[in-house]
């Protein structure tokens, strides 16, 4: 099990990597990733911010691709009550919600302070009337930032188009690329182009650019916290999202709960600290390596 370790309320959450049936977890506060961020983007390194969350989980038991584009990836988020509810259960350890960070709680966050040191931001996906929106909105609420984008309606599959999205963003220079366009669209497309993008960081961030448009709004706060915002979302789009949720829910549990039946066996969680080349100088207090087989 996790050893216990207390926290007074002024210091900082360690960052570590939670290995859950194989898939590589980092566990990062909202303020962690984006001082991640800041110093790749100072030190003028590339890396690549992905995210786990029920759907993304089942997607990469299915898809063997999507599975090593995570494991590649420098950072992993918990996007998702599923996911740390499912490490606190077959590890009987409770993890604290900080280190559950959605979109919703981090790109706030993260405009915040590229407004404050004038970072540039490139958004890339969502249909091209949000997408001015977005961007017209982002504008005026923090001008600082260096804006640009293109909508994500564009075929992947013609290399002559993915060739303009490629030059259009290498030419705007953008620091930060936020990919919004959905899983595992937006993963494979950052798969695929990666090493031909002169950026610092590279995020996926699913229907975050319809949410700055407004046109995705977010889960409110108490139901997002008790695990519920599926149901939310189900709720307002119950024919887009009936299998990924009814279907796909019920698949994530049997497979934590198969995984803890064969306990005895099987390698579930590995606790590890988070990658110092991706964190550089970073200080983490309390950070800690353990690895369990239960």
């Amino acid at each position: 099990m996790f050893v216990k370790q207390y926290y007074h309320p002024l210091e900082a959450l360690p960052n570590f990597d939670v290995h859950l049936l194989g898939r590589r977890i980092s566990c990062m506060t909202v303020s962690s990733i984006i001082e991640a961020i800041h110093k790749a983007c100072i030190e003028d390194r590339k890396i690549t911010i992905g995210h786990y969350n029920v759907h993304g989980f089942n997607l990469s038991v299915q898809l063997p691709w999507f599975y090593d584009f995570l494991q590649s990836a420098d950072i992993t988020l918990c996007d998702s009550m599923g996911i740390l509810n499912a490490i606190r259960y077959v590890e009987g350890q409770k993890l604290p919600i900080e280190y559950r960070v959605s979109y919703t709680l981090l790109m706030p966050k993260l405009l915040e302070h590229c407004n404050q040191h004038g970072l540039s931001l490139f958004l890339l996906g969502s249909r091209p009337e949000h997408l001015q929106v977005a961007l017209e909105q982002l504008k005026v609420n923090y001008p600082n930032i260096k804006l640009a984008g293109h909508d994500g309606y564009f075929s992947m599959q013609d290399p002559y188009q993915n060739e303009a999205v490629i030059e259009q963003i290498n030419l705007a220079k953008p620091q930060i690329l936020v990919v919004g366009m959905g899983m595992p669209v937006q993963e494979n497309w950052v798969r695929l182009y990666r090493n031909r993008l002169g950026v610092n960081v590279i995020m996926t961030g699913g229907a975050v650019i319809d949410r700055l448009a407004g046109v995705v709004p977010d889960c409110p706060t108490l139901l997002s916290n008790k695990g519920l915002e599926w149901l939310y979302r189900l709720y307002r789009e119950p024919k887009r999202l009936a299998t990924r949720y009814l279907l796909g829910n019920p698949a994530f549990a049997l497979q934590i709960a198969l995984a803890k039946l064969n306990q005895s066996t099987a390698k579930i969680i590995d606790t590890q600290p988070i990658n110092n080349s991706v964190m550089g100088n970073l200080e983490h207090s309390g950070s800690f390596s353990h690895s369990t087989t239960i």
